[in-house]
């Protein structure tokens, strides 16, 4: 066995961290403030030298764990972990005891010590895996049962989400996060139908997600309807738009499909910028009405004839019961939408789009329509968009064409993929790695996306077939007895 510190492993750490150093450069060694009216370039090398270090170790720590090596990765590993949980605790003590401290000095720091806490455990993990098992021969085991471990973890899933908003430590702005990345859940699931088991790769589902938004913002504003009537009012419309979608692209597979839905979904965002009679423009749509519990109101003084929620209830009136009720009306959205999802998909119209998404010739040849096939995929993940962007536009409360840009439509389709063509649970994973993600990193300013890249990158080398990519057959055959 090599030693630990081998040329090998040096030069790739001293190769990774040279090349992360000179792509990381612009976003992290420099820093463009305003002061006054004039921008000011200024350089922060102190934070770019210890990313660079952060990267230098870590690979080093990393690729001497996967050669075999134990003490060395662990050692290093630990100290990783102690050094970045000391800074973390420095720097949130020194910014709580001085108000006054600038915010970004106060990003990188903490920034590079949560990176080092998280790598260091990663790396005494994988380390410490290969101490304990050394080079004793793996022991047998049987395999998982994965249905039912699937299982049991979409039950726990759930249960968290039901009791969320009552635990003690949770806040607004956790409940506001949740309501957001169960939305992109609901959104993913409904993507799944089109992409994940009907296999059409559709870059324009912002488009329905718009339509949605559009109907009910523009119905609640003009008639003044209510958020119930206005909900399959909505899912209608965005069905009949993914109906208007398919019949152009009937004959289109692969990257010719993409491209035409990529165009559609830019077309409605266009249209709802330019069309300034209907839509309102670039100036959108406000004074959305918002959803009632049975009549009653979310307001401190509701509107003349009706009642508040917390006088039906006795209580004293507070902001957050709007949001824990916006929090609960999207989550059983998001069930009604995995229940459909999983029912359909045992009915033929679902053996269907797993079929043309498998062959789409031996499809047709074995008397399936891929037509109609075809239409009624896009028609039912449309609906389902329909219905979220009419919840979008309520939690809002306005709406405009730039809430529903392409970049929305990648962040689902890498929901999709990445949590795994076809499987539930694995969306809703990725729903939470790739928007809540983000989300806790909001306040880090600039390192917001590199969070959401970072997560990207993390499950496709972890995951490259997708979070979950089990998925129970819809239908099983069973052998027939041998003749005699």
């Amino acid at each position: 066995m090599r030693p630990p510190f081998a040329a090998p492993l040096l030069r790739d750490a001293v190769l990774v961290a040279g090349i992360a150093g000179v792509l990381a450069f612009p976003f992290v060694g420099l820093l463009l403030t305003t002061q006054g009216t004039a921008p000011t370039l200024s350089t922060r090398f102190p934070e770019f030298a210890g990313a660079v270090v952060l990267i230098f170790f870590g690979r080093l720590g990393i690729s001497a764990a996967r050669r075999g090596h134990s003490l060395f990765p662990i050692v290093l590993g630990v100290a990783m972990a102690t050094v970045g949980a000391f800074s973390l605790l420095f720097e949130t003590a020194g910014m709580a005891a001085d108000s006054a401290a600038p915010w970004h000095a106060f990003v990188p720091g903490t920034f590079l010590a949560t990176v080092a806490s998280a790598g260091g455990v990663a790396i005494v993990v994988v380390a410490g895996r290969n101490y304990l098992l050394g080079d004793s021969e793996p022991v047998a085991r049987k395999p998982l049962p994965m249905k039912q471990l699937l299982l049991w973890t979409g039950v726990a899933l759930a249960g968290v989400a039901i009791v969320l908003p009552l635990l003690p430590a949770v806040d607004r702005r956790l409940i506001d996060v949740a309501t957001l990345v169960l939305t992109y859940v609901m959104l993913g699931w409904g993507l799944n139908i089109v992409v994940g088991l009907a296999g059409l790769l559709d870059l324009g589902y912002v488009a329905f997600y718009a339509v949605g938004a559009y109907s009910y913002a523009l119905l609640s504003v003009t008639f003044g309807w209510s958020f119930w009537v206005c909900l399959p009012l909505a899912g209608a419309l965005a069905a009949l738009f993914g109906i208007l979608l398919g019949f152009p692209v009937l004959r289109l597979r692969g990257d010719y499909l993409a491209i035409v839905t990529l165009g559609f979904g830019e077309m409605i965002r266009i249209i709802l910028l330019n069309w300034y009679d209907f839509t309102n423009g670039p100036d959108g749509i406000s004074n959305i009405g918002r959803p009632s519990f049975f009549g009653f109101q979310f307001a401190s003084k509701p509107a003349e004839g009706t009642e508040s929620f917390h006088t039906l209830f006795g209580i004293a009136y507070d902001p957050v019961h709007r949001l824990i009720f916006l929090y609960y009306l999207i989550l059983a959205l998001a069930l009604l939408t995995n229940a459909f999802t999983l029912r359909i998909r045992r009915l033929p119209v679902g053996r269907a789009w797993e079929a043309l998404r498998e062959d789409e010739i031996a499809c047709r040849s074995l008397g399936v329509n891929p037509r109609n096939t075809k239409l009624s995929a896009f028609a039912i993940g449309a609906m389902f968009a329909g219905f979220a962007g009419s919840f979008f536009a309520t939690r809002q409360g306005f709406v405009s064409p730039e809430s529903f840009t392409f970049i929305e439509s990648a962040i689902l389709v890498a929901i999709v993929v990445l949590g795994g063509m076809g499987s539930q649970i694995g969306v809703a994973v990725a729903a939470i790695i790739l928007v809540g993600l983000p989300e806790y990193f909001r306040e880090l300013q600039e390192y917001r996306m590199l969070a959401f890249g970072m997560g990207m990158v993390l499950i496709m080398l972890w995951r490259p077939g997708g979070l979950l990519t089990h998925r129970e057959p819809t239908i099983r055959t069973r052998p027939q007895p041998a003749s005699p």
